[in-house]
């Protein structure tokens, strides 16, 4: 079984996963987001939608403390946003296209590698690794590697860590239906323990996923409705 990430902190409030207040993010003198106030309790899958440079990646990165809010405030799994994202980012999961991972390294050896930042054990990467169909290439180099390749050692990563908060950035982009299947999967499981997802994607089939959806446009957020609620879209 894989070990979860940290519990909340003694006496952090427990229900609210996200909790923005007037959020804005400004590059330069052009705005990213714009006065985006969002809460999400614990257990939600929310899928964020938006057509290219509509913010999504900007505000998953606000909420994941890779970037810091221009104006408003948060709270992100009882923390505030501004001086404990370091108790935020040991609790949260990003997962984009870049993978961030060491071209040098093997994908066992990438993976090793977080096992040892986040105190994880480092048993548990085969097991990972053969579910993203990678047991095979364990021992090869990342950097001869296709991008979907990287992408799923990317994913095995996640799954290690069995963050409480994970947000998706486009996950399925470059990926084949079978690793498609491994990130819904993923999304599954951890709605199945009770974490939090915040889901950024194009994939219109995704919405079955959801609990609910919200659209950014233009930087500003906008509920949407989202299709009853399904078992999963494994498909």
């Amino acid at each position: 079984m894989f070990e979860p990430a940290p519990p909340p902190r003694p006496g952090a409030a427990p229900t609210r996963a996200i909790s923005l207040t007037g959020v804005t993010r400004v590059f330069g003198a052009q705005p990213a987001i714009i006065g985006v106030s969002l809460t999400v309790e614990r257990g939600e899958i929310v899928l964020l939608r938006g057509a290219n440079g509509a913010g999504k990646s900007t505000l998953l990165r606000v909420v994941a403390t890779a970037l810091s809010p221009t104006y408003g405030s948060g709270v992100v799994l009882g923390f505030d946003l501004a001086s404990e994202r370091d108790e935020i980012r040991r609790r949260t999961d990003l997962l984009t296209h870049r993978t961030r991972l060491y071209e040098e390294l093997s994908a066992a050896e990438n993976l090793c590698f977080s096992c040892a930042l986040h105190g994880l054990d480092p048993a548990l990467v085969p097991e990972a690794l053969e579910r993203v169909g990678l047991a095979g290439v364990a021992g090869e180099r990342v950097g001869g590697f296709s991008q979907g390749m990287r992408q799923r050692v990317a994913i095995a990563r996640t799954i290690l860590r069995q963050a409480e908060l994970l947000l998706l950035d486009e996950p399925y982009a470059g990926l084949d239906g079978d690793a498609r299947r491994v990130v819904d999967q993923v999304v599954l499981a951890a709605r199945d323990a009770g974490r939090t997802v915040l889901l950024a994607t194009h994939e219109p089939t995704r919405a079955g996923l959801a609990t609910r959806a919200m659209l950014l446009e233009a930087g500003r957020l906008h509920p949407q409705p989202v299709p009853p609620s399904r078992s999963g879209v494994l498909r």
